[in-house]
């Protein structure tokens, strides 16, 4: 922990104030990225503002898969780490608009008797959720799994043009 002097009636210093964020972030990691993305979409910095993670905090979960989200000019493509989980334990549903993905990944049986273990994978249930854009053609989605990584291919719907309306 930083140990700075502060004067009586001076605001905390530089130094001071990034000490208390390290251990805030430290603390609660979750807390820094999704206070971020709320900044950054308040300000129209981010242009993915529909694919916000719509985690369901209260969950009990015991791991969280990595995701990417790309953007094509047909599709969207999400790939999700899932290294171990076998693709009948996924679980994947779109309803209102929303892409969850459901699963769990079993432990491995261990036989303790082998003396000093040290466990770093990890295993049980995960979930995520994402909303998704209106162009999104929730008719045509399809996943696949290889490889310990889940694809997602979301086709985008053909979107209408703009006519212009002549005013009598």
């Amino acid at each position: 922990m930083c140990t700075t002097r502060r004067r009586r009636g001076d605001p905390l210093d530089c130094q001071r104030r990034r000490c208390v964020m390290r251990m805030i972030k430290r603390e609660s990691p979750s807390l820094f990225p999704m206070l971020s993305d709320d900044f950054a979409g308040m300000m129209g910095l981010r242009p993915w503002r529909w694919l916000n993670d719509m985690e369901d905090e209260s969950a009990v979960l015991s791991w969280r898969p990595q995701i990417d989200i790309k953007e094509e000019a047909e599709r969207y493509l999400v790939h999700a780490d899932i290294p171990g989980v076998d693709p009948k334990d996924i679980e994947i549903t779109l309803e209102g608009g929303m892409l969850t993905i459901r699963g769990s990944r079993k432990e491995e049986e261990k036989d303790e008797r082998e003396g000093y273990r040290r466990v770093e994978r990890f295993s049980g249930e995960f979930f995520r959720r994402f909303s998704l854009p209106d162009v999104a053609d929730t008719a045509k989605v399809r996943a696949h799994a290889d490889k310990g990584v889940l694809e997602i291919v979301i086709p985008k719907a053909e979107v209408s043009k703009a006519r212009r309306i002549k005013v009598d």
